[in-house]
């Protein structure tokens, strides 16, 4: 009984951050393929960092123009009534922003929280799979050295048990090229042990940089958070001191911000770019290593493909036995 195969989907915000624009540096279109190798693609990338540098200037350009007007008017002030309204108008621009600020940091936390579950499922996987290739590898190593010496063996043996029997010669001769056959597309994969890339090991250093990529976000968002409460007790009690500490706080806070929020929209550009459609990423990865044929078989997993191994091997069984003698 063959059992249902579940198909690949991607989430939908892979999609919507798949469609980001991809624009190099000199602002030439871009295809939105998966290629970290390529100078382009890189561009692109940093041209969404580049985006957020300028969101940061915007932003700040803004503060200044609003603590500019400010300071002019306070200038101008003259009567009480006028100072209390523009006063209350601070306090409440001041309580805006601080919500604002909250529910952002809110949002934060649960997005570095799951950022790092999805490190982990993918730490996880990589060690999985690295199991799963040298078992494979072992494995092939194994089946191959057997056949090498113990089959071989066993066939020479027998051949000079039935040396008189020259029906039972011919298909000991039939089994050893078959055997021969079976060991030469065994060698015909590639050797795990001497490929250049080690998961085990990029899943250790994925591992150590998404734990101090965690803490450090973490520490952000509850600097936030106390910046935030700072400021609303420095307009509890008008204490000008704590306001102006506060406020080089947050813009030193706001940089930071800016600075994640690009390194977090291009990683998150290229990371969809390579959900949406993986198999293509490593089958021309792999081209150079196996063959097209068995990465797509192992890739889909469907019972309709044909196997490579068998087909291979049922053509030479049905063109050995075709060519050999009834007994």
């Amino acid at each position: 009984m063959s059992s249902a195969r579940v198909d690949y989907i991607a989430p939908w915000w892979t999609y919507w951050l798949h469609e980001f624009p991809h624009v190099n540096l000199r602002f030439q279109p871009l295809d939105h393929t998966f290629k970290p190798q390529d100078e382009n693609y890189q561009q692109s990338l940093i041209f969404l960092g580049c985006v957020a540098a300028a969101g940061l200037g915007v932003n700040l350009l803004c503060l200044a123009i609003y603590l500019s007007c400010l300071c002019c008017c306070r200038k101008d002030e003259e009567e009480e009534e006028s100072k209390k309204s523009n006063s209350c108008c601070v306090t409440w621009a001041a309580v805006a922003a601080g919500l604002i600020c909250c529910v952002a940091v809110g949002v934060g936390f649960y997005g570095n929280s799951e950022t790092n579950d999805g490190v982990y499922q993918l730490t996880y996987s990589l060690y999985n799979a690295n199991h799963t290739l040298a078992g494979v590898d072992s494995l092939v190593t194994g089946t191959a050295g057997g056949m090498q010496s113990g089959l071989n063996e066993h066939l020479s043996r027998l051949g000079e048990i039935f040396a008189a029997r020259g029906d039972f010669v011919q298909t000991l001769q039939f089994m050893q090229q078959m055997s021969d056959n079976i060991i030469k597309q065994l060698l015909g994969l590639p050797d795990w042990e001497k490929a250049k890339v080690d998961l085990a090991a990029i899943a250790d250093q994925t591992a150590y940089v998404e734990y101090y990529r965690w803490l450090t976000y973490l520490l952000i968002l509850i600097l936030d958070l106390v910046i935030c409460l700072a400021a609303c007790l420095g307009l509890a009690k008008q204490s000008r001191w704590l306001l102006t500490t506060m406020m080089v706080c947050g813009v030193l806070t706001l940089i930071l911000s800016w600075a994640s929020l690009g390194a977090d929209v291009a990683t998150a550009v290229g990371t969809s770019d390579f959900c949406v459609a993986p198999d293509k990423f490593l089958m021309n990865q792999t081209k150079d290593v196996i063959s097209s044929d068995i990465v797509h078989y192992y890739l889909y997993c469907s019972q309709t493909l044909p196997n490579p191994f068998q087909q291979y091997l049922g053509c030479s069984v049905g063109f050995k036995m075709a060519n050999m003698n009834p007994f």
